[in-house]
């Protein structure tokens, strides 16, 4: 069957959803109580059936998901000039949420910040004054570079994922 990644993901969520369902099923069904002399009312369980189900249910899951992992290992895409596998693109969007997360931190910072009123000398109260060491401008301007250069990365993997297309045999 041909799939694109969103597609596998739709259908992985699926399987996961009724994978759910007959876990939930087996909780609830595969003991039962009643009173001594009172009419059984076994609920509709068969342990061999739902294993069964189960583990194909999770042999499906390892083949679309082995699938797509190839596809992420082994296609490119073009971002900015540059080639990526769509894994070396999701370990350099990391990469950038993270230095983009230290670079908002610093970008609202005020050149001079008061932290408040220390004792100087025993008894003088002196204002303490916290100062950035870094270009303000610049970082701003990093900031924003690093910032569109992830929202490109995450469109053309939005794209790729919506449209490029491999064969799966998970059935």
């Amino acid at each position: 069957m041909k799939m694109t990644s969103a597609s596998a993901q739709k259908i992985i969520r699926k399987l996961k959803d009724e994978k759910d369902f007959l876990e939930s099923m087996e909780e609830k069904s595969y003991l039962f109580s009643c009173i001594e002399g009172e009419e059984k009312l076994i609920p509709e369980y068969d342990y061999k059936e739902t294993s069964e189900k189960i583990k194909e249910i999770d042999e499906q899951v390892i083949k679309i998901k082995h699938a797509v992992n190839v596809v992420n290992s082994t296609r490119e895409i073009k971002v900015n000039g540059k080639k990526y596998t769509v894994d070396a693109i999701l370990v350099r969007m990391a990469q950038l949420n993270s230095r983009l997360y230290m670079l908002d931190i610093m970008r609202s910072k005020q050149p001079k910040t008061r932290l408040g009123t220390r004792y100087y000398n025993g008894n003088n109260q002196q204002p303490e004054y916290q100062y950035i060491n870094y270009d303000l401008a610049e970082v701003k301007k990093d900031y924003e570079t690093i910032n569109n250069e992830i929202a490109t990365m995450q469109l053309e993997l939005d794209k790729f994922n919506q449209t490029y297309e491999f064969e799966v045999d998970y059935q």
